[in-house]
């Protein structure tokens, strides 16, 4: 954070590069506390966050395409760059009127392919639309075999049955121009 205040008092417009690796990971003793993408969640997230950072590089993971997912990833989570479909799920509670887990697998597999755009699935009407608050559309159990659609904060389909939910939300995504058609194999 110094150095990027210090670059921008200065005028300086130069790349800064976040560099993880054995070195600035957490440890206690010989043993790592915490896997590789947490510690790099737990130090550079909060600087990614805060618009610190042009690269990321994850130096001790087991190999290339390991470190590019775990960059990607962190950098997805953090919002610096957003390359995929953002899914947001929350167990919920009690509440929940849905199976979560195979629900917003039939989400994922429907809207997957989406760049840049955050879908919310949330178990309940009394908790969802709070966790669910920074999302472009949420997905929420209304009543039992019941879902309401959400642009945002904006609740705008209620009622929908639970069987025609996901092709509702694909549709209310494509009115609102976030919709693409996922590639085709060559």
């Amino acid at each position: 954070r110094e150095l990027a205040a210090t670059a921008r008092q200065r005028g300086l417009s130069c790349p800064i590069w976040i560099r993880i690796d054995d070195d600035t990971r957490f440890q206690t003793g010989t043993q790592c506390s915490t896997s590789t993408l947490l510690d790099a969640a737990l130090l550079a997230g909060p600087l990614l966050c805060d618009g610190v950072g042009d690269a990321i590089s994850i130096g001790n993971a087991t190999d290339t395409d390991q470190a590019r997912t775990l960059g990607y990833n962190l950098l997805q989570g953090a919002r610096a760059r957003i390359s995929k479909t953002e899914f947001v799920a929350c167990p919920s509670c009690g509440r929940t009127l849905f199976d979560l887990e195979s629900t917003t697998q039939k989400v994922k597999e429907r809207t997957g392919h989406l760049k840049g755009v955050t879908i919310a699935v949330m178990g309940c009407i009394v908790n969802g639309p709070g966790e669910m608050a920074d999302a472009d559309f949420g997905y929420v159990g209304g009543a039992p075999g019941k879902i309401n659609l959400y642009v945002g904060k904006d609740c705008v389909q209620t009622s929908i049955p639970e069987a025609e939910s996901v092709e509702r939300l694909v549709a209310l995504i494509q009115k609102h121009g976030k919709w693409s058609e996922p590639a085709t194999p060559s």
